[in-house]
């Protein structure tokens, strides 16, 4: 059984998600890790040499604030020209759409729609990670095989 963690400022136990996705909200990468590992920290097993060799064309990244530092720009170059742009949020106190910061937030919650991946059930990372790309080939498949009207 892989160790979950305790992330003190959301204050939960369990395993976090980083997802690499495109412009279009189509996953790219996952990692899933302890929640006691900081987002600068996990930004590592995202953005890999195995990612880099996938995807070779992508040149800029954007993140929340919780990858902004140096660690996660280090972890960016050390495994190609990525640049990471933090997109931050407004300081009002309205809810704002930022681009492209719902993206990933909107594929996460294609994600939790399956009920598996709604909650931390799974006894390892691996097995979460497996079904997150699971979740999204049935997402792709789906829009693939949806039949439209022709008038």
């Amino acid at each position: 059984m892989d160790p979950q963690g305790y992330d003190a400022g959301k204050k939960v136990t369990g395993r976090k998600r980083h997802i690499l996705v495109d412009t279009l909200g189509l996953l790219l990468s996952v990692a899933v890790h302890p929640a006691n590992i900081q987002d600068r920290d996990g930004v590592e097993l995202v953005l890999d040499e195995k990612t880099r060799a996938l995807w070779p064309f992508i040149v800029k990244i954007f993140a929340d604030a919780g990858y902004q530092g140096a660690r996660a720009a280090l972890a960016a170059a050390k495994t190609g020209s990525w640049i990471i742009e933090i997109v931050k949020r407004t300081e009002l106190h309205k809810f704002v759409v930022l681009p492209k910061r719902w993206v990933v937030e909107r594929t996460l919650a294609w994600i939790s729609r399956n009920r598996r991946l709604t909650r931390d059930y799974e006894r390892y990372a691996d097995t979460v990670a497996g079904f997150v790309r699971l979740a999204m080939i049935r997402l792709m498949l789906r829009r693939l095989t949806r039949t439209t009207a022709c008038t």
